[in-house]
């Protein structure tokens, strides 16, 4: 079973936030990187872009297919994780430490509280 921490919420497309005060840390979950095989390649948005919940902000490119990644919540890019230009295997190895992707600043904070704990979304893996 895929690695799921409990302090984390969970969207339907895969994604993980992690809030760090009025901020949002943003990643794929275990599960999408072992469902996409060996990661080659990160496509991120540029600080200061704009992301809109359910709506795509980049890509990962693997051995097997390209993704896209989708924002869970909608905001304002303040960071972006520049390390995976140089190791995207960072998203196999250390899905929610090394291979964060982008933080937000939300617009809307009540869109957090409306992802899946991380029973919800082990209870969706597991019907896929």
């Amino acid at each position: 079973m895929s690695n799921l921490p409990n302090e984390l919420k969970y969207s339907e497309e895969h994604e993980w936030v992690k809030v760090e005060g009025d901020k949002v840390r943003i990643g794929i979950t275990d599960f999408a990187q072992s469902e996409l095989g060996d990661i080659v390649f990160v496509e991120l948005p540029e600080v200061g872009d704009e992301v809109e919940a359910d709506e795509p902000f980049g890509s990962v490119e693997s051995v097997k297919t390209v993704s896209e990644l989708y924002a869970p919540v909608s905001g304002k890019v303040v960071e972006v994780n520049e390390e995976l230009d140089d190791n995207p295997e960072y998203v196999n190895e250390s899905p929610y430490e090394k291979a964060w992707m982008i933080v937000v600043e939300p617009s809307d904070a009540s869109q957090v509280e409306e992802l899946m704990s991380a029973d919800e979304y082990k209870e969706m893996i597991s019907e896929e």
